[in-house]
């Protein structure tokens, strides 16, 4: 996390895009096949490529959400202290810190917020687990 002050995040690395999409596997289809776009991995209702440095997840969004969303992810080294300062700066969550996925090495974590206008920001953090390779 970078801190500076008791009451200072600095968010600088975006590590994932997020698209919302209304049929997956026709979505997953056009990226992976037609984009030829590399899969890195699927999570349920969501579809992971690698885009340079940066990741694309594209993923079915909730019944009544609006098509087209974009989220930005932003990453962070340690998403609880994150969320910590930014809770106690009056930043309210739409959702906290939760796991999203297990994956061979690590586990991926986020947590939402909106923006003063309303757009979704994620924050996310890759875990190391012990052992994992």
């Amino acid at each position: 996390m970078e801190t500076r002050g008791q009451h200072e995040v600095h968010l600088n690395d975006i590590g994932q895009i997020g698209l919302t999409v209304r049929d997956l596997a026709r979505a997953k289809a056009f990226y992976e096949k037609t984009l030829g776009m590399t899969l890195l991995f699927d999570a349920g209702t969501m579809a992971f490529f690698r885009c340079g440095s940066i990741r694309l997840m594209i993923g079915l969004g909730e019944k009544d959400a609006p098509m087209g969303g974009t989220i930005l992810y932003f990453k962070v080294e340690d998403l609880q202290a994150v969320y910590e300062v930014l809770t106690a700066d009056g930043v309210v969550f739409e959702q906290p810190p939760h796991l999203v996925a297990r994956m061979q090495s690590h586990d991926l974590w986020m947590a939402f917020l909106k923006d003063p206008d309303g757009n979704a920001l994620g924050l996310m953090s890759e875990v190391a687990r012990p052992g994992g390779k």
